[in-house]
């Protein structure tokens, strides 16, 4: 497809907003070595594309997850065709997903049945990477229910890293307290959370479990959050795994380590594995997780989508379509 053109949506400044998105034509992309051209039919936001947008990163095609239709494929690349559908991770070099095409690592592709819709497919990656990663390779959570039983505290549920979270949780018969805001709750119970606490309230902001349990493992999706409000709600072994992690937790990750703490605060930082994403788009499939949409929007017009991600009250995922 050289020399075509497609529409995108980008922003030129750091610091702006929603306003700043321009729905742009530019030139279709030529997939490389070991790359993938895509046919875009969803993409999905994350929290951290605003965070992107304000100067966390340079100016740049905001880069989202993507679903659709592969049109092409570079040279060396044996896990897809053209004419499969897929969902894909894009990594930062290979510019954003929200564009009619985009071009993804074929590493960071995989297939996606019929069983599975675009949107949905494209709300898994980074999220559901994240909660799969935080709960297994970082806690040793066993997800199909073989381990010993657990307690687990899920912050800031409300979040699409929450919600895969949760019924990751579910899947190894864990015992799951949730926080989220109070429009949420039910939601939260409905994803498999065995008790929910609103937390705007004061016991949800101390962390603690209606039913006065200690957990053994803490998913802390949340804002950052001192080391003291945790720890009396830690079991004797318990674990935090930051999914956010600041250079205070940082801090307080290697402070623990130095006094040899059995309670630890450890960040997570999300390395991106094929083979999790393939089994996370199975589990679709099967029925045993469910991508949560919170809202859906028009390619075209982005604004809306933008301003609503920024607002960070959202439960599940904002997906754009062309």
């Amino acid at each position: 497809m050289a020399g075509k053109l497609m529409h995108a949506v980008h922003y030129t400044n750091c610091g702006g907003g929603p306003s700043d998105l321009k729905y742009v034509e530019v030139p279709v992309p030529t997939p490389k070595k070991d790359e993938v051209l895509i046919k875009v039919e969803a993409a999905s936001l994350s929290p951290i594309d605003w965070v992107i947008q304000q100067g966390g990163w340079k100016p740049m095609f905001p880069r989202t997850d993507v679903a659709g239709e592969v049109v092409d494929v570079g040279s060396g690349v044996k896990n897809v065709k053209a004419g499969d559908k897929v969902v894909a991770m894009l990594a930062f070099a290979n510019g954003g997903g929200l564009a009619e095409f985009v071009v993804a690592k074929a590493n960071l592709v995989v297939i996606r049945p019929l069983e599975v819709s675009a949107a949905e497919g494209a709300s898994i990656p980074a999220s559901g990477l994240m909660a799969h990663q935080a709960l297994t390779d970082s806690a040793g959570l066993k997800l199909d229910g073989t381990g010993k039983p657990t307690n687990i505290l899920i912050t800031n549920a409300s979040e699409s890293v929450g919600n895969y979270a949760i019924q990751l949780a579910k899947l190894g018969n864990a015992h799951i307290t949730a926080t989220c805001a109070p429009e949420h709750i039910d939601l939260a119970k409905s994803l498999g959370a065995d008790e929910v606490v609103d937390q705007t309230t004061l016991d949800g902001q101390a962390l603690k479990s209606p039913s006065g349990k200690k957990y053994d493992i803490v998913i802390h999706c949340g804002e950052p959050t001192s080391w003291s409000t945790f720890e009396p709600h830690l079991a004797s072994n318990g674990k935090i795994f930051d999914v956010k992690p600041t250079p205070s937790s940082i801090k307080a990750y290697a402070l623990k380590k130095l006094t040899f703490s059995k309670k630890q605060l450890i960040p997570v930082l999300l390395s991106c594995k094929a083979e999790n994403m393939d089994f996370l788009v199975k589990l679709a499939k099967e029925g045993k997780v469910k991508t949560v949409i919170d809202s859906k929007y028009s390619l075209s017009n982005p604004e809306d989508a933008w301003a609503k991600n920024a607002e960070n009250k959202i439960f599940g995922k904002i997906i754009l379509e062309p």
